[in-house]
């Protein structure tokens, strides 16, 4: 990983290498900006005096993570790259108990208000909130790695399986999706729906081959509801037997298969839900936009045989992937979003009645709830020096969490290394 440099004016230069941060800290040349992701600022440096290299920030949505890597144009060198773990399912079962909770309320004539029907609007490109946050927590880093680093272009894989060419293999016209491209696309799509493993044996971590369900020799299709994964020998011993005489003897397996063979892929609609929208406001930053498909992705990384991951599957997106990618070095940087708090007023008891609460604030004396800082405890149990997150109290004594052990603190030993914004942090080993 590579350190973020900013000039005396805090505009951005090509990020360094981690011993020449060091040493620059070390001179007094420079001193720390941003402690996540660590950036350093130059006290003797403008843009003007310096030779920045033009940059492109690849992306590669995902419904859980999503990966970003910042490539050097010129060398196609990977300078950072991070992980970012979204909260949309969490966002999901909270609004599902809020849900509950009004239905409750209202089948027990607990409380009454004016029904509400057509008196509501959504603005143009609404999202639900668990898809909203996804795009939200790109659009972030994006507008964040901007400021870090001279960014002029943006990768972003659009389009995750072209369900059209799946449906219908027949289709021609799009030149792109012939020959080994097109059985990239097939393959990752069924890699995703059915877990990386066989089907039939449950074997992983070995070579899968496309299995059709019912065998085409019996007048099965190739529509990708009929397409599934399954290793040699499991393949072989099917032969082009019907799969209800296959399994006859596995009857829950045999359910299972048909089941999940017409089941949506839940985290590929999501990707598809989000990413028309995550296009739109990528090219509201004014920057050029180039987009690519999950097979273009694949195919990128394994001809350059590279392991993977959702940052090397970033590197990977789109046609302008440099011949050679350097990645030595690379540690993604862990990005977890985690909100920025409840906003419910009060909570409620068992039995959904609310429970009256003094009114509460975020801010205490310059601390947030969810600062990360650096305790340093003269004396007492709790002696010593400590790096964790703390929760406010309007008083003089803050719950510092450390590692899942938490203790009181008063807030003259503290130190703020890191303002909660909504994110936790992790380096990868």
């Amino acid at each position: 990983m590579r350190v973020f440099v900013l000039d005396k004016n805090l505009q951005p230069l090509d990020p360094c290498h981690s011993a020449r941060a060091r040493e620059l800290l070390k001179k007094g040349r420079a001193k720390v900006f941003r402690r996540y992701p660590f950036t350093i600022v130059l006290q003797d440096r403008t843009v003007e005096d310096s030779v920045t290299h033009s940059h492109r920030i690849k992306i590669d949505p995902g419904s859980k993570v999503t990966g970003i890597a910042v490539v050097q144009e010129e060398t196609g060198r990977v300078t950072n790259a991070l992980e970012i773990t979204h909260r949309g399912q969490q966002i999901k079962n909270a609004l599902l108990s809020r849900r509950a909770l009004r239905r409750g309320r209202r089948n027990r004539k607990t409380r009454y208000r004016q029904p509400r029907f057509l008196n509501r609007t959504r603005k143009k490109g609404w999202l639900p909130p668990s898809l909203e946050s996804r795009v939200i927590n790109i659009e972030t880093w994006v507008r964040r790695l901007r400021k870090l680093c001279p960014i002029t272009v943006i990768s972003q894989e659009l389009v995750k399986f072209d369900t059209h060419k799946l449906q219908n293999p027949e289709i021609d016209s799009i030149e792109y999706q012939r020959g080994d491209l097109f059985g990239f696309e097939v393959k990752e799509y069924l890699l995703h729906k059915w877990g990386r493993n066989c089907v039939y044996c449950g074997a992983e971590n070995i070579p899968l081959e496309v299995e059709h369900i019912y065998p085409k020799s019996k007048g099965g299709s190739n529509r990708i509801s009929n397409l599934t994964l399954a290793c040699r020998k499991c393949n072989q011993a099917k032969g082009d037997r019907p799969i209800e005489q296959f399994l006859k003897k596995k009857p829950e397996l045999l359910r299972k298969i048909l089941a999940q063979a017409k089941a949506p892929l839940k985290d590929a609609a999501a990707v598809n839900s989000t990413r028309w929208e995550l296009f739109r406001r990528l090219q509201n930053t004014g920057l050029l936009v180039e987009t690519g498909t999950g097979g273009t992705t694949k195919f990128n990384r394994k001809i350059r045989e590279i392991e993977k991951s959702h940052w090397a599957d970033a590197a990977c997106v789109g046609q302008s992937t440099p011949e050679k990618l350097l990645l030595k070095g690379v540690k993604p940087f862990l990005v977890i979003a985690k909100g920025h708090g409840t906003r419910q007023i009060c909570n409620t008891n068992k039995h959904g009645f609310p429970i009256s609460h003094a009114e509460r604030g975020k801010y205490f004396i310059g601390f947030q709830t969810g600062d990360l800082v650096k305790a340093c405890i003269p004396n007492g149990k709790f002696a010593g020096n400590y790096m964790g997150r703390i929760a406010i109290r309007f008083r003089p004594s803050f719950r510092l969490s450390i590692k899942g052990k938490c203790f009181d603190v008063n807030p003259k030993y503290l130190t703020a290394i890191h303002k909660a914004d909504g994110y936790e942090y992790e380096f990868s080993q």
